[in-house]
């Protein structure tokens, strides 16, 4: 409550340009919606409050193009389905509620936010289409079909291009302010875990508290990265930029465990020479974090890589496992070095050369299913209701929670249940709003256009304050929406004034949220440990699939992104130890070092060695499975002593020989590591 107060009585500057831009838009969609004499005008204003949940121009560009196609597709099937089934009113539900669980299962399987959108409104689209012929089924004909069909799509077409309009030219906020801010936010974050690291006196938590900021700032800069397109000549190029920073810094992330885990667990095998490159890469990243311009944090990378060669140059004696560091050390300043000139590409006009994919989205069928029947089952509750009772105010119990289960089924569950109690909260917020203020003003107005406004403007203006803080967006969300419902503003407002009318509507959309509430609880999809189990299985599979890949550590990267912020989520809500997200973090390792060794023995042998790379890569693979499972790693340091008798009869020299059996004692103390670690953690 008291964040509902701060965010009505003492919103920011940002907040109160928001909100008149959202109520700019809102009045120019029902202006518009009103002139072309639509049926049902407030649809266009439930329109453009969908876009106003991210104000800046790209994103609501690519955001308002996928809420029309997903209108243009859901009202296409609203009308195939009228045409075969308007007189099978059961078929026609049954039908309905098999659409509506495809796409809240689809929305479930994409990283990108905006694509759900896309499958809310085919699903919302259909519905209305449907529903609203289906309560008329005496009057339903072709015409009838089509015209409600356009009607409806118009709706929310006329909203959603009304609500770009304004965010565009009014008090425009650019993505791509927001990618510079993340993407500068992300590389301090990471230097910082670089440097924790390489401290000898660096916490467990400390360390796992960064990589969970980093993995969430990675999923960020990954979901705007795609927005920033639309905006301008320079939109793609930063669009690569920004996907090139994400994708490399998931390289760092992978490099740095070896030094720090060596360090941690196997500090007697650092050499001096290794000793002090490693102190002088730990204050350097600081200074680089510290640092304020791109010249300065360009300058202290390129310095450090020399020194890096320096120290390898001046090791004695070194072992192979030394002499593979030093590579590695080399090969993270390298890749530090591309981060930073990805960023410099984000806040210059430079256009980057190099591209990489943005993260891929774990996409996991069950939780596809549970979602999808989640909304199912939420929507034939209504439709067994509906059917059974005709009471038409059930209809806004098939349609907004419905919706709404599309629209947050990415959220963990206790966010979720907060959201949807703040949801209810401003249903009731709304109800008071439209029944003590809108209403009885309206009713004694003229009607005209503008009296309209000025009624509304107040309640849409509090509703849209709550949506600018992300505290306050369901209570927002949960105002503004049904608000526009139990109004109904437009040219004829008769059923809106007829108050057992406006209170059904209330007690149907209540309820609707209430039982979703529940549904949510009841419906959560797989446990932790299954979704865990097929996670480390996918990743197991890809460490056999890499190899054979195009660009293959690019795509390892934006494999591996999303799947290591979900293991990182898991776990935090499985256990108080942080032992898988080391293990993936490893996993995502292995796959790099892997990706070293075929490229290297290739350019060496050609093909000469390639079932034997194959059967290492497999070992590799089971390994590091074994390890999630406690179990005995030796399946890989058996293929590792095979491959290596083998290369000796190839034309490498001792220091390359050397340079690999460094990386299979790494590889090999890392795995026995973590399946002791696990093991620990059972008993």
């Amino acid at each position: 409550m008291q964040a509902l107060l701060n965010s009505i009585l003492f919103p920011t500057s940002d907040a109160i340009k928001f909100a008149i831009k959202g109520v700019l838009a809102m009045a120019l969609a029902l202006y518009v919606a009103m002139f072309f004499n639509l049926d049902r005008p407030y649809w266009a204003l439930i329109g453009a409050i969908f876009l106003q949940m991210r104000p800046e121009s790209g994103l609501v560009i690519e955001k308002g193009l996928y809420q029309i196609i997903g209108t243009v597709v859901g009202g296409a099937f609203g009308i195939f389905l009228l045409n075969n089934f308007s007189s099978q009113p059961t078929l026609a539900m049954s039908s309905l509620a098999l659409w509506l669980g495809l796409n809240s299962g689809l929305s479930a399987l994409v990283r990108r936010v905006n694509l759900v959108y896309a499958f809310a409104m085919a699903g919302m689209t259909a519905s209305l289409v449907v529903l609203l012929v289906m309560v008329q089924p005496t009057q339903a004909s072709s015409a009838m079909i089509f015209d409600i069909a356009q009607a409806r799509v118009s709706e929310i077409i006329v909203g959603v291009v009304c609500a770009a309009l304004v965010s565009t030219l009014i008090w425009p906020n650019k993505v791509s302010t927001v990618l510079r801010t993340n993407a500068r936010t992300t590389i301090n974050m990471t230097l910082d875990y670089l440097a924790v690291e390489l401290d000898s006196n660096g916490s467990h938590d400390s360390r796992h508290q960064s990589i969970d900021g980093i993995l969430e700032s990675l999923a960020a800069l990954n979901d705007d990265s795609s927005a920033v397109r639309f905006e301008g000549p320079h939109g793609p190029g930063r669009s690569r930029a920004s996907n090139l920073l994400t994708n490399k810094t998931l390289s760092l992330l992978a490099l740095i465990q070896i030094f720090g885990r060596l360090q941690r667990n196997h500090s007697e095998l650092i050499s001096p020479s290794m000793r002090a490159m490693m102190d002088d890469m730990h204050d350097t990243f600081g200074q680089m974090a510290s640092a304020i311009t791109f010249t300065e944090t360009h300058r202290l990378a390129q310095a450090l890589r020399r020194r890096q060669s320096q120290y390898a140059n001046d090791a004695v004696n070194e072992s192979a496992l030394g002499l593979r560091l030093f590579k590695i050390a080399q090969e993270l300043s390298a890749e530090l070095i591309v981060i930073i000139k990805s960023y410099d590409a984000l806040t210059s006009h430079r256009q980057p050369r190099l591209n990489a994919p943005r993260i891929k989205s774990h996409h996991d069928p069950l939780v596809g299913l549970a979602t999808g029947l989640r909304s199912a089952v939420m929507f034939s509750v209504g439709a067994v209701l509906w059917l059974a009772t005709g009471a038409s105010a059930v209809l806004m119990m098939m349609i907004l929670p419905v919706v709404f289960s599309i629209m947050m089924a990415r959220f963990p569950l206790t966010l979720l249940t907060l959201a949807l109690r703040r949801i209810l909260i401003g249903v009731v917020i709304a109800v008071v709003l439209a029944v003590f203020y809108a209403l009885p003003l309206l009713a004694q107005s003229s009607g005209d256009y503008e009296l309209l406004i000025l009624v509304l403007a107040g309640p849409y203006f509090i509703g849209l304050l709550c949506i600018a803080n992300r505290a306050t967006l369901p209570l927002g969300l949960g105002i503004s929406i049904p608000f526009s419902i139990f109004v109904m503003p437009g040219p004829n407002m008769t059923r809106a004034f007829q108050i057992d009318s406006t209170v059904s509507n209330a007690l149907a959309i209540f309820v609707g949220v209430s039982l979703l509430y529940w549904l949510f609880k009841l419906i959560t999809g797989p446990s932790l440990h299954i979704m865990m189990h097929r996670l480390i299985k996918n990743t197991y599979q890809d460490l056999i699939d890499l190899p054979n890949r195009s660009k293959a550590d690019m795509w390892f990267n934006a494999r591996m992104g999303d799947r290591l912020l979900r293991i990182a989520t898991y776990e935090k809500s499985m256990m108080e130890s942080r032992n898988l997200i080391d293990l993936a973090l490893t996993g995502l390792n292995l796959g790099h070092v892997s990706l070293h060794l075929h490229s290297l023995v290739r350019s060496r042998c050609g093909d000469n060695l390639e079932n034997e790379l194959h059967t290492l890569q497999q070992a590799l693979a089971q390994g590091f499975v074994n390890s999630y499972h406690g179990q005995n790693t030796q399946v890989f340091d058996q293929a590792a002593q095979s491959f290596l008798k083998r290369l000796s009869n190839e034309s490498f020299s001792e220091e390359q020989q050397e340079l690999i059996r460094g990386s299979f004692e790494r590889i090999s103390m890392s795995l026995e590591r973590s399946a002791q670690m696990i093991t620990s953690q059972a008993t």
